[in-house]
């Protein structure tokens, strides 16, 4: 393993360790609060919106620990670093810069730029 894949996965992991710490603060918060039991309708407005925007959050957060792991998973089958689309070595400024990154610049531009099922683009 080289210097830059040791600074990489030291990066993955204290990436995982902060995505966990936020995930646990968002389900002690889901626990805590309970729309609906306050004294007007706009407060009990305001606090759903906030639980959907927190709830929003909160599956983003577990996406981007998923992929964390996979990387890190990939690192240890000595996969890491290659693009799982088109097996081209991904940048090291792009994993550098995002170490979660399972694609090379190309294939992920090319699967943005695709076309979605409802014809728009993304």
């Amino acid at each position: 393993m080289t210097k830059d894949d040791q600074r990489l996965r030291k990066m993955l992991e204290a990436e995982r360790r902060e995505l966990l710490d936020t995930i646990s603060h968002f389900e002690v918060l889901a626990r805590q609060k309970k729309p609906g039991l306050g004294n007007h309708m706009a407060d009990d407005g305001t606090e759903t919106f906030d639980q959907t925007a927190s709830l929003a959050l909160h599956r983003n957060e577990q996406v981007l620990l998923s992929q964390v792991e996979a990387a890190l998973a990939r690192m240890d089958r000595g996969e890491y670093g290659a693009c799982e689309r088109c097996g081209d070595e991904i940048d090291f400024a792009r994993l550098k810069a995002m170490p979660q990154a399972a694609l090379c610049i190309r294939c992920q531009q090319l699967i943005e730029d695709a076309p979605r099922g409802n014809g728009s683009k993304r």
